[in-house]
């Protein structure tokens, strides 16, 4: 299982984070993003020399306002603290895969 942030431990977990990050802002309503919850969950156990991490709008909605998360899932790519990446809705596995990996490398 991926970590579920907060406001307080985000900083460290992604923008200070040495590796790339995938951030999933998601919420337990969300139909959509319990389709996404098993996908997320296997990338971060397959995907090495990166993180991924939730986001849960309905607890952490100041994250969600300060990145401009308007839909959920919306999947954050972070490389050196900054988003080099984003995508929204339910996406394929292949292409979250392609875009985590091309961080990495």
């Amino acid at each position: 299982m991926s970590d579920s942030l907060t406001q307080k431990n985000f900083d460290k977990e992604v923008l200070k984070s040495k590796v790339p990050v995938l951030v999933d802002f998601w919420a337990e309503w969300c139909g959509p993003c319990k389709m996404m919850a098993p996908v997320i969950d296997e990338l971060s156990k397959k995907v090495k020399g990166a993180k991924v991490v939730k986001v849960n709008i309905e607890e952490e909605d100041g994250l969600a306002s300060k990145y401009n998360v308007m839909s959920i899932p919306t999947f954050l790519f972070f490389k050196n603290g900054k988003i080099v990446d984003q995508m929204v809705g339910v996406v394929d596995k292949e292409k979250l895969s392609k875009s985590l990996e091309k961080l990495i490398n």
